[in-house]
């Protein structure tokens, strides 16, 4: 199963949005660094703020896409706060 998730360090007070097949090992590589000239080495305090399951990888990847398309923090926090948000992204891209 694909996941799209969202990380925020509160170190940074950023979000980061990626999309993985695995997020347990996903999660480990940010917090080890692995990816070193990636955006998450900035900080080694990720916390999942949210996943989203997909279908498929193509469904994680263009809900991956519109939600960093959006450039907004509110936006990010308003699909915790409403999750028919997240089940109308799931509609949307389903095909």
């Amino acid at each position: 199963m694909f996941q799209v998730y969202i990380l925020y360090s509160p170190s940074i007070d950023r979000y980061y949005i990626g999309q993985t097949e695995n997020i347990d090992i996903r999660i480990d590589w940010h917090q080890e660094k692995v990816f070193l000239r990636c955006f998450t080495a900035r900080a080694s305090d990720w916390l999942i703020f949210l996943t989203v399951d997909c279908i498929s990888r193509k469904q994680a990847v263009n809900i991956e896409a519109h939600i960093k398309k959006m450039k907004s923090r509110k936006y990010i926090q308003n699909l915790l706060k409403y999750p028919e948000i997240i089940e109308r992204l799931k509609l949307r891209y389903s095909q």
